[in-house]
């Protein structure tokens, strides 16, 4: 009887499991990483984003916000590349996308650029909060 059910049909922890080991699974695999460096964090305000963004400037760094995905991007200029002895500092371009939750309220987000820094700050969205309720 199992095998008669649709793939969208079965339990996710059963997909989980079935498709562990298919390359064309419903699950999305890891492919896409993130290599830039990126640090998240959940605090009671909302989620914080912190992007390494070593020697780039403000007009340099595109932030997109659309429907629920927050994209930044940044495209390295072509310039020719001195030799080096060693190359330590990462800079590469990137363009990466999240999809954020709707708890957080993206029409909200700010971000600035210090010290090679680049941080974002998405409040939590109204309504969305964590509410303790009294038992009555």
């Amino acid at each position: 009887m199992r095998d008669l059910l649709r793939s969208f049909e079965l339990d996710p922890f059963d997909l989980l499991w079935k498709d562990l080991f298919v390359s064309n699974s419903n699950f999305a695999n890891i492919s896409h990483r993130i290599t830039h460096p990126v640090d998240i964090y959940e605090n009671e305000d909302g989620i914080a984003f912190e992007i390494a963004a070593v020697g780039l400037d403000k007009k340099d760094i595109e932030i997109f916000v659309e429907g629920e995905q927050l994209r930044i991007k940044y495209e390295k200029p072509e310039t020719e590349e001195r030799p080096a002895i060693y190359k330590g500092i990462k800079r590469s371009s990137f363009d990466i996308t999240w999809k954020i939750s709707t708890k957080f309220d993206l029409n909200k987000l700010e971000a600035n650029l210090d010290k090679g820094l680049l941080k974002l700050n998405i409040p939590i969205a109204a309504g969305k909060a964590i509410r303790k309720i009294e038992l009555k």
